[in-house]
């Protein structure tokens, strides 16, 4: 090189991205979680599959669902994850006008079923809990609530946070255990996994960092309904934090 030639070498800093997936799924019973009124996806005529249990009357007891629980049992099996001997419901609280009790009844540190694999991607838990009520915003400057929705077999399975070699890479193995599990789902016959209808909903934590064995700062990006939003919404979340 010439003396008199400044010469400046620019080194990009390595981001790793961090993804894991929250994966919601509506069972396919015929009832609810609860209670038993009709579990109907289809039924259009708002609030006629309710009662005083899925409504959240005082007074009312919940009743387990027993077949949404074996259909539980059946994904930790696929997944060969460890079925519970005990097994625990929680309170999840927080006020919104889609639960009618002011809390979802959920599992949190006795789900039934820990671990498994899918996919190339760790599984931390499959639980279950009852679905939220629908709110509907199509008459105007007000909502509607439609409760033939609400207190639905809901099963949640939570993944490991995996970490990748940049936001390509993350988007399609992600999306890719969001399609294996849907052909699971199918294949047992446990829910119909409509993601068009909400059936099943994909809601993704991603984080970068410049240390793989540590995290970064997470944001959750909720109720994706399509593969391709799974793909593009982890993809556009990496590339922005690591810009930032």
């Amino acid at each position: 090189f010439k003396e008199n030639l400044n010469i400046y070498f620019y080194m990009e800093k390595k981001y790793y991205p961090t993804v894991g997936l929250e994966i919601h799924a509506e069972l396919k019973t015929l009832t609810k979680m609860f209670c038993g009124c009709k579990n109907d996806p289809d039924e259009e005529k708002p609030n006629v599959n309710i009662c005083p249990v899925c409504l959240a009357h005082p007074g009312a007891l919940p009743v387990l669902n027993k077949k949404a629980i074996e259909n539980v049992i059946k994904v930790g099996l696929a997944i060969n994850g460890k079925i519970a001997d005990f097994t625990e419901f929680d309170r999840k609280n927080y006020f919104y006008p889609d639960i009618p009790k002011g809390y979802q009844i959920s599992q949190y540190k006795f789900p039934i079923v820990s671990g498994g694999k899918l996919a190339g991607m760790n599984v931390t838990r499959v639980h279950l809990e009852e679905d939220t009520a629908n709110n509907k915003h199509d008459r105007g400057d007000f909502s509607l609530i439609d409760f033939n929705r609400a207190g639905v077999p809901l099963m949640e399975l939570v993944t490991e946070p995996h970490t990748f070699e940049n936001s390509l890479e993350a988007a399609k193995k992600a999306s890719k255990f969001a399609k294996e599990l849907q052909l699971v789902l199918w294949y047992l016959g446990v829910s119909e996994a409509n993601m068009e209808k909400g059936e099943m909903r994909v809601e993704a934590n991603i984080s970068v960092s410049v240390d793989q064995k540590k995290l970064g700062t997470k944001v959750e990006v909720k109720n994706l309904n399509s593969f391709r939003s799974v793909e593009r919404a982890i993809k556009y979340e990496i590339d922005r934090m690591t810009k930032l």
